[in-house]
């Protein structure tokens, strides 16, 4: 299953691009529920599965729209909702003509909500404080109390202007039990009726681009309350489906039951996306294989920058997928003495432009010396390697009779 191939697609991609929204499925595998969909957005259209690079500051750190392209990546997470009120402001994007003009990226791009933040900052001594409205924080720069609500939330996607935006949300919390999953999931399902109101009273961007609006199942890690989230949710006929909540992503095993407790109810015609898997490679093929279609982390370039390189090749055992590698972990510390001499690319096969150019020792020595070329080079790597599990993925589910 492991291939060196240029292209990035099987199915040809439309470059005509379309003012709207569309998802379909073009086929799913024979015994498992893996399949392969095709999304339509304004700024062109992406095969799944594939994995969303993450530009939270408007930036894919260490990396161009040339080498996002250039590894196979056609879908980006890009600007956080919070970060983007904090710095640079609306009025800066908005002039810029959105995200898109502002990062140079010319793909789908898909943007979050500030849910995310509103956890974290409440988690890190009362930075936030959240109500029944939404979420309070100071501005770090400015001392001004913003109020982050499902309103201000939708506006500041639509100043974005990604083609995908997310309802605002509170990320359920793994602390605090069951009480906590259902105050979480309440103020959720509250806060994306007014979501969903602010959205359809103009469903385009600023710019003109239609946008799709995709509601969160929360619930934490909680059978019923899961179950009840993805009802409340389908109800509403959004254009795509969000799996969320602290546990996602940070424990697979767990993650993988919730999306076993949820495929059932969950449309075929639909997007599912589960916001903040892709730590490892494994981690792509474990949502696939459960049916989901794209995902995000910041992980790959976090790895990169402190010298865990991806490691291993997607291969096919007992009629499943599965990231193989040697030895004890599916990546190498290039910072190791081994690899002071080592000729080698970083993996053999690989097609991405830093295996293609570049030695281990070369990227040994540029670690030590602490040069910034080197976190470039590793990060192209490292997302290359995610992005051809997807192709890998892709050709698996395609090929199959």
């Amino acid at each position: 299953m492991h291939h060196n191939a240029p292209s990035y697609h099987k199915l040809p991609i439309n470059m005509q691009k379309e003012n709207r929204f569309h998802s379909a499925q073009i086929k799913k595998h024979k015994t498992l529920p893996a399949r392969v969909m095709k999304i339509s957005t304004p700024h062109g259209e992406v095969l799944t599965p594939t994995f969303m690079p993450v530009g939270t500051h408007a930036l894919v750190n260490y990396l161009t729209p040339t080498d996002l392209l250039q590894t196979g990546s056609h879908l980006i997470l890009g600007g956080n909702t919070y970060h983007m009120l904090i710095k640079p402001g609306l009025e800066v994007i908005e002039k810029a003509g959105g995200m898109h003009p502002f990062m140079g990226w010319k793909g789908a791009m898909l943007t979050d909500s500030g849910g995310f933040q509103v956890l974290s900052l409440a988690q890190k001594g009362g930075l936030c404080r959240i109500d029944k409205d939404g979420a309070h924080f100071k501005h770090p720069i400015s001392g001004q109390v913003l109020h982050l609500t499902p309103a201000s939330s939708i506006h500041t996607q639509k100043v974005i202007g990604a083609d995908i935006i997310m309802a605002f949300d509170e990320c359920t919390p793994e602390t605090g039990g069951r009480d906590a999953a259902l105050a979480a999931l309440k103020r959720t399902h509250d806060w994306l009726l007014l979501s969903k109101e602010a959205h359809e009273k103009n469903p385009c961007s600023v710019y003109g681009h239609k946008q799709a609006l995709f509601g969160i199942i929360q619930g934490g890690s909680f059978h019923d309350l899961r179950e009840e989230s993805a009802r409340f949710i389908l109800d509403l006929d959004l254009d795509g489906l969000g799996i969320g909540g602290e546990i996602i992503g940070f424990d697979m095993k767990k993650t993988v039951e919730i999306l076993g407790w949820l495929r059932p109810l969950l449309p075929e015609h639909k997007i599912r996306y589960t916001m903040g898997v892709g730590l490892h490679p494994q981690d792509l093929i474990d949502v696939v294989c459960e049916g989901v279609d794209i995902f995000d982390c910041v992980a790959p370039t976090r790895n990169a920058r402190h010298g865990s390189l991806y490691h291993g090749k997607l291969v096919e055992k007992d009629g499943r997928p599965h990231f193989a590698y040697e030895g004890k972990t599916s990546h190498i510390l290039i910072k190791k003495s081994i690899y002071a001499h080592d000729p080698n690319p970083i993996l053999e096969d690989c097609g991405c432009y830093t295996c293609q150019n570049f030695s281990r020792a070369y990227l040994h020595y540029l670690f030590k010396e602490q040069k910034i070329g080197y976190i470039h080079l590793a990060s192209i790597h490292n997302i290359h390697v995610m992005q051809a599990v997807c192709l890998g993925l892709q050709r698996w589910v395609l090929e199959g009779e």
